[in-house]
């Protein structure tokens, strides 16, 4: 259709291994908070026109799709600051043309899901949030001293836990990604300009906090994209995976970046 754009892609080995695409997961979540996980066989015999990969209802919006193992589990933030962790084993296969099931319960009519991660190894990942006025911060998945669940893991279709405190000061969550000290973070603001930290650099932070700033902006400018990308040359950078924020009515301005990480705010 015209207005259609590409919301999400995914890489693959080869589709005519049928013991890899009968061992792997296409994820999917919606705006509205819906998930859908279908078996990567369903996808193994593409068209040049494509094949429909989800029935999306009416004011809803594909957000993101993840290739998993089928024994991950999945977490979704939403704008109000809320983030649900479930065991991806838990939601069943479906076809290609269902619309999915409950994945998270919105706060309200005007919030959403802004991200979803998929997570392999609980102890060696941590979660990163960013809020569209440059806040963020880094919690652990679960505590890697006592290996209590920082984000417990509840039935999907729940409410949540606060990921983020959010304020007038922080404004909303616009982006979750999970990280590891071996990775770098690239965050992009409306007005064009962008600045790069290690992951390393940011303290871990408890999950119900308000974060520090991360990058300084000025005026009506705000985050348009947070990049995951490896630690590895500043002029080679691989495996980046852009979450974008749209914002129609944004006002740009030139203004540089400041980083400052020092400090932990709270409400």
């Amino acid at each position: 259709e015209p207005d259609d754009k590409v919301m999400a892609f995914i890489c693959t080995q080869d589709l005519k291994d049928e013991d890899y695409i009968n061992s792997h997961y296409v994820i999917m979540a919606t705006k509205q908070g819906q998930v859908k996980k279908t078996s990567l066989e369903q996808y193994s015999r593409p068209r040049t026109n494509g094949i429909n990969a989800i029935t999306i209802k009416e004011d809803d919006e594909l957000l993101e799709a993840k290739l998993t193992t089928g024994q991950s589990q999945v977490m979704l933030a939403l704008k109000s600051g809320k983030a649900i962790r479930f065991e991806e084993a838990k939601t069943r296969p479906m076809g290609r043309n269902a619309s999915g099931v409950r994945g998270i319960r919105l706060a309200n009519d005007k919030d959403e899901v802004v991200g979803m991660v998929a997570i392999e190894n609980p102890m060696e990942e941590s979660v990163l949030v960013v809020s569209e006025n440059g806040y963020g911060k880094r919690s652990f998945i679960d505590d890697p001293e006592d290996g209590e669940a920082v984000y417990r893991i509840t039935n999907r279709g729940g409410k949540g836990v606060k990921t983020i405190s959010i304020t007038s000061k922080t404004g909303n969550l616009v982006a979750i990604k999970t990280v590891s000290d071996d990775d770098d973070l690239m965050i992009i603001n409306k007005s064009g300009i962008a600045i790069r930290m290690a992951v390393a650099d940011l303290r871990v932070m408890g999950r119900a906090t308000q974060g520090v700033k991360l990058i300084n902006l000025k005026g009506n400018d705000s985050i348009a994209a947070v990049a995951k990308v490896m630690k590895e040359d500043e002029d080679e950078i691989q495996d980046t995976d852009i979450e974008s924020v749209t914002d129609e009515n944004q006002t740009s301005n030139e203004d540089g970046t400041t980083l400052d990480n020092s400090e932990e705010e709270n409400n």
